[in-house]
């Protein structure tokens, strides 16, 4: 079962990514961005979806960190930002893919087939 790793610091964001993905994968989950730097480089997760406000550190610069040791891993932003300035920052940070919030189930499960299969 692949491993995806949510790093999202609000229960209620986290608690509806789990429950769209919880059947089909296996779900790991980071409170705040160093967290996600120290998973990705200590559990290797399959994805990352990556929320971009989060405490301790944000989740572009947890990007920055992981893309300073791991190239392929793929990385999905997450934001409740819709702006093109965001999704840039996202790509400029080392972000394979963005979505904003709220997710749709539909839309999730198509991207996370295209990264994983």
């Amino acid at each position: 079962m692949k491993r995806i790793l949510i790093a999202e610091d609000t229960d209620s964001n986290y608690l509806l990514l789990s429950i769209i993905l919880r059947k089909e994968y296996e779900i790991i989950r980071a409170m705040n961005g160093k967290e996600a730097v120290d998973i990705c480089r200590n559990d290797r997760p399959d994805l990352v979806l990556m929320d971009f406000k989060m405490p301790v550190m944000d989740g572009l610069e947890a990007t920055r960190q992981i893309r300073s040791f791991d190239k392929d891993l793929p990385i999905i932003a997450l934001t409740a930002n819709a702006y093109d300035s965001d999704r840039e920052h996202a790509f400029e940070a080392g972000c394979d893919d963005y979505m904003s919030k709220p997710v749709s189930a539909v839309a999730l499960r198509e991207l996370l087939t295209r990264f994983l299969g």
